[in-house]
């Protein structure tokens, strides 16, 4: 058997050796290799002025900003580069430097600068439903839309505005607005009960992967109740919402709440509610375009003895638009099931748009 020189040997146990500590090297390890020039060793991004790059990177300490995205979107952009995401190309891509391990133990240490571990991750903020509130606060505006299938084709609309505020709070203001038709084709139309909402999240694990939120809503009768526009009377809406995530880049969201007015006024009747969507997610490419069919059941009752169940089912499905994935989309139908007398399916709709993402127009 023919022996290796000494210098052969040599050569392959240094090259053994620095491929184990390669594959052993921890995220501060490879942070400080392949980032830590711009984004600082701290984290905080090198002045522009230090790096010769025309915008300083990102601040990872800023917990507000740093903790809005799934990991998906932080991997992308490593993999990928700034691009990726539509973000600056000064961010170079990592894909054919890093491997996939390497790339996931950056983005953990990365995560890990927000010093606030109380601020719920991205990963919790599952795709919206039509109808069922989801637990996670969020910065969005959203205009939703839903058309009834057959004559009277009367149009019920929306406009939203959520903001986040503190790290687990967020504000709502909602304005209706419909399109109504009677059976002789006379139409009207006009702007609803506007409502105003506060939700907290109690429980957020990554974890885990699950987020509960408490919330309550307040609706005032700002609706011409005589054409049909309003309920004539404040509503209190207070409601539990919660996520799960699921094997399989599923999920599981469900709400439950009341319907109470403020005084007893004809025709409205105290209601209790439970609303409930299983949906997953599937990816064009590993970081492309996302889909997300979803399968979304109501059930709603008013509190007397006597008042029948509803039950409508909900199928849909989102749609990232933008790059970025900040712009949504999402296409429906609302098919009573249970007590169809005198309701009719709609086909629904809206558009959101994550406004702390970035601009309507940016990121495309």
């Amino acid at each position: 058997m023919r022996k290796l020189p000494i210098a052969a040997i040599a050569l392959l146990s240094l090259a053994a050796t620095h491929a184990a500590w390669a594959a052993e090297r921890t995220g501060e390890q490879i942070y400080a290799a392949t980032c830590a020039s711009c984004h600082g060793s701290d984290g905080r991004g090198v002045p522009a002025a230090q790096t010769g790059l025309s915008i300083k990177p990102r601040d990872f300490t800023d917990c507000k900003r740093s903790t809005v995205e799934p990991d998906r979107d932080w991997e992308s952009v490593i993999a990928e580069g700034g691009p990726a995401r539509s973000f600056h190309r000064v961010m170079p891509a990592f894909g054919e430097v890093l491997s996939d391990d390497e790339r996931h133990a950056a983005m953990v240490y990365v995560r890990g600068f927000c010093p606030d571990p109380k601020w719920p991750r991205g990963d919790l903020n599952f795709p919206r439903a039509l109808v069922t509130e989801k637990a996670f606060v969020e910065d969005e505006f959203i205009v939703s839309s839903g058309v009834a299938v057959r004559s009277p084709r009367n149009v019920d609309s929306q406009l939203i505005y959520e903001q986040r505020f503190l790290r687990r709070q967020q504000f709502e203001i909602r304005v209706p607005f419909s399109v109504l038709r009677d059976d002789q084709g006379a139409r009207q139309a006009g702007i609803g009960d506007v409502a105003f909402a506060l939700k907290s999240a109690l429980l957020a694990s990554y974890e885990q992967g699950s987020i509960f939120t408490i919330g309550a809503e307040a609706a005032f009768p700002t609706g011409n109740k005589d054409k049909g526009l309003g309920r004539g009377v404040v509503l209190f809406e207070p409601f539990l919402a919660y996520g799960q995530a699921l094997p399989w880049e599923s999920f599981l969201q469900a709400q439950v709440g009341a319907e109470i007015p403020a005084k007893e006024t004809a025709g409205v009747e105290n209601e209790g509610f439970v609303a409930a969507v299983l949906g997953t997610t599937i990816f064009y490419s590993r970081y492309g375009r996302a889909f997300s069919p979803m399968v979304e059941a109501f059930v709603a009752r008013e509190l007397t003895s006597d008042a029948p169940t509803t039950l409508d089912l909900i199928p849909q499905i989102q749609i990232s638009v933008s790059r970025r994935q900040h712009i949504l989309a999402c296409l429906g139908g609302r098919i009573p099931t249970l007590k169809r007398d005198g309701r009719v399916t709609q086909v629904m709709a809206y558009v959101l748009w994550d406004w702390f993402d970035g601009g309507l127009l940016e990121g495309w």
